[in-house]
């Protein structure tokens, strides 16, 4: 196939590029700066989202779209409003994108959600599942809902949505690449007692998830969750520290102390640490989909990309 990716460049981007390519697709990586762009791609410049994109130009000649680009969650939102900047990147783009596709006759449409559409935290032993009710807690998931929403009034449209969870491997960053540095320092970490799950899902894993939703008769109109990993807190930072060849040296600080720090302003980040967010995949591997890598093999990929 011919397909149109955008959001390249970036850590899930890159890694889906490779796999198409790989596997004898072509590959038109719409990207905001030429010089990102990865190998093995032709290379589409597009700027600014919430500008004025070409984006019939762009899906000329491409048989699928595989959407990725977005404006992505961030803890200290310094937009005037953020409402209106998440609409404008997240939901407006894509509605223009997904038309543009449709009338250019690139049917299937792979659009990246995230969890986040569903909630920031589960009941302990009730996981997200695909027909979950919606409940985003942000403008970020409000505006991944409404993306949602609008692809499934695109007549001629073949949407497919997949809602992972934190993407982990090589090239991750945020709150997993401050983890993994954390898990190298020779010091003890106070997250022995955290033994709340939350769900992950690889990045390797993901973008099987992508290429399949890209083929498969049954993947359009379906929203489906994509997770392989279900650790606690605790399991993940021994998980990391094994991977960058330590021994986990964990303390058991009662997760009422991070509850504490965050409700005196240490942040959101800290909270999410003692709360669960688990998710149920069973509709995405009801398609066939099964994950290629083990979180060993992912994580010891990611530790090697930290240098």
């Amino acid at each position: 196939m011919r397909v149109l990716v955008t959001g390249a460049s970036g850590f899930v981007g890159g890694a889906l590029v490779r796999r198409l390519v790989a596997g004898g697709d072509t590959v038109v990586a719409a990207v905001r700066d030429p010089a990102t762009a990865p190998p093995g791609a032709t290379v589409c410049p597009i700027g600014d989202m919430t500008g004025p994109v070409d984006w019939p130009a762009a899906v000329q000649g491409c048989d699928a779209v595989v959407h990725l680009a977005a404006r992505v969650h961030v803890m200290r939102d310094t937009a005037a409003d953020p409402e209106a900047a998440f609409a404008a990147a997240n939901v407006d783009a894509t509605r223009a994108l997904a038309r543009a596709a449709a009338a250019a006759g690139a049917r299937r449409f792979v659009f990246m959600s995230s969890v986040k559409v569903l909630g920031e935290a589960t009941a302990p032993g009730r996981p997200f599942r695909d027909a979950s009710p919606p409940a985003p807690e942000d403008a970020y998931g409000r505006s991944k809902l409404a993306a949602e929403e609008a692809l499934a009034g695109i007549p001629g449209l073949e949407p497919v949505v997949l809602r992972p969870p934190l993407v982990y491997g090589p090239g991750v960053r945020a709150n997993l690449r401050a983890l993994a540095r954390l898990a190298r320092l020779p010091l003890p970490l106070p997250f022995g007692r955290l033994d709340n799950r939350r769900s992950l899902v690889g990045v390797t894993n993901l973008t099987a998830a992508v290429a399949l939703a890209l083929v498969h008769p049954d993947a359009p109109g379906r929203r489906l969750l994509a997770a392989d990993w279900h650790p606690t807190t605790a399991e993940l930072v021994r998980a990391l520290a094994v991977a960058v060849g330590r021994r986990p040296w964990l303390l058991p600080v009662p997760p009422a102390w991070f509850r504490a720090a965050a409700a005196i302003g240490a942040g959101a980040a800290v909270a999410r640490l003692t709360r669960p967010l688990e998710v149920d995949p069973a509709g995405l591997r009801g398609l066939g989909w099964a994950p290629e890598h083990v979180p060993e093999r992912e994580l010891a990929a990611l530790v090697r990309a930290l240098g």
